[in-house]
């Protein structure tokens, strides 16, 4: 419910190139001990549409591809400077830990420099004409012009790289944009947009709207104008918002349930390691968070030991302390909704072999031995500090374990051999499969992303900005 609370310092919007605050606003809590961190402005339709009118307007005059390759170094430079401040924000704001906000960070600054580097280089191609004997005598050849106005919808879980995954490629690309982030976490975004405009873009070229989430996105959806949508969320939501806005371009990056082969040959304490810290770094809220961890029978007891182990060795605690490894969900809602998943596996006859207490009103990391596959902890995105454990006994048992999910973000496999590792790279379906690494792995300029129910294209900069631009051919005649 949005609130006054005059102690609070409210963050103002940059909405159609102003400075914007309004009498309504919502306070942002810290999810560690719930004390206030800031107030947004509470915005709806009015000033969507009016953030919708600027881009537009702004577009109309186009910055040279230079320019906006300048602006994004700049702004990567101004976010280098300010590393301390905006990890600490984000320890603040969403409850991760110091040492992985100070990684979002440096992500971040990476994510601008990939989209300052497209916006010099992208470029058309030639077209042999010609080669059809209705060409002779003609030039062909494409080039990249800007989709249109961008409305881009963020999730609180990175709060600051999602956004400039998004931003980024739409600056590159020449199109207005229409940022909004998650309610729950406004903050870092909000903090991006400033940069950006203070590195020399154009105010009206990029607007940032918290409020409503239904309000604003029935302006986003139904405006012609918007022509397209990048949204990183839920299945149910985004697939619901790709249905509305059906003639728009709409690129989904959604969930996961993500699992972790370990084979027998594997080297089981590098496999433990990656499992425990990946599966609770920011307790699992991460779309490629290990959650399902299939294991061959024989090293079974020995891998769950291990695992165990390195999941002891994580500190448990306050965001902001230097060493904290795992810190709180984002809210009591999620921790609630993780606890009614735990115990539904555990009835089912699932082993809890760790955590699943609640210590100080913080899930502890939690591990799940034998989980069935019919249980919402195994087949779902439980988005949270847990792991689940199944014993497989061939490498095709585990594969089709691996694949008996709705989604396919990320797989991976921990194995010596190599063609067990190409096999499972060739047959595991998802949009990425890592080998002797853990699946939360992702570098800014890869192309990341799922198939089935996680989404429908590529992020990374090189391949956001061709979906943000539209090919154009040129047919000149002699």
């Amino acid at each position: 419910m949005a609130q006054v609370e005059t102690s609070v310092p409210v963050k103002p919007l940059s909405v159609a190139g102003e400075s914007l605050t309004t009498k309504e606003t919502r306070v942002v809590r810290s999810p560690w001990d719930g004390a206030s961190v800031a107030a947004v402005p509470v915005v709806g339709a009015l000033e969507t549409r009016a953030a919708v009118d600027a881009a537009v307007q702004a577009m109309a005059t186009p910055l040279p591809a230079h320019e906006r390759a300048e602006i994004l170094d700049r702004a990567a430079i101004a976010t280098r400077e300010r590393r301390e401040h905006l990890a600490r924000l984000l320890a603040r704001e969403i409850g991760k830990p110091l040492k992985q906000a100070l990684m979002e960070v440096d992500r971040c600054v990476q994510t601008l420099t990939f989209s300052a580097i497209e916006a010099r280089t992208l470029a058309g191609r030639g077209i042999a004409v010609d080669a059809h004997p209705a060409g002779i005598g003609r030039r062909g050849y494409t080039i990249r012009v800007p989709i249109g106005v961008i409305a881009a919808i963020t999730p609180f879980n990175f709060p600051l790289n999602l956004a400039a995954h998004k931003v980024g490629p739409a600056i590159a690309s020449g199109c207005g944009t229409v940022l909004k982030p998650a309610g729950v976490a406004p903050l870092a975004a909000i903090e991006l947009v400033d940069l950006l405009h203070e590195a020399g873009l154009p105010r009206e070229l990029l607007s940032v709207v918290t409020g409503p989430a239904g309000e604003i996105g029935d302006v986003l959806v139904e405006d012609e104008r918007v022509r397209m949508i990048t949204f990183t969320g839920s299945a149910e939501v985004g697939w619901e918002l790709a249905a509305r806005a059906a003639r728009k371009h709409a690129s989904l990056e959604l969930g996961n349930s993500t699992p972790l082969i370990v084979c027998v040959e594997a080297d089981l304490d590098a496999a433990a390691e990656a499992a425990a810290i990946s599966g609770n770094g920011f307790a699992g809220q991460s779309c490629i968070s290990v959650q399902r961890v299939l294991v061959d029978g024989r090293v079974h007891d020995d891998f769950a030991e291990r695992l165990l182990a390195a999941i002891e060795r994580l500190k448990v605690g306050n965001p902001e302390e230097d060493d904290t490894d795992v810190g709180p969900l984002i809210d009591e809602e999620a921790r609630t909704r993780v606890e009614e998943w735990l115990d539904e596996a555990t009835e089912s006859g699932a082993e809890r072999l760790a955590g699943g207490t609640v210590d100080g009103g913080h899930l502890r990391p939690t591990v799940l031995d034998r989980v069935p596959t019919d249980a919402r902890a195994w087949k779902r995105e439980i988005f949270g500090p847990v792991l689940a454990l199944r014993p497989f006994e061939s490498l095709e048992e585990a594969i089709e374990l691996a694949n008996g999910t709705d989604y396919g973000l990320q797989a991976g496999i921990f194995t010596r051999d190599l063609a067990t590792a190409i096999t499972a790279s060739e047959r595991l379906k998802f949009g990425g499969v890592t080998i002797n690494e853990a699946p939360t792995f992702r570098v800014d300029q890869m192309p990341y992303g799922g198939t089935k129910e996680s989404g429908n294209t590529r992020e990374g900069p090189h391949y956001t900005v061709r979906d943000m631009t539209e090919e154009r051919m040129v047919v000149i005649k002699l």
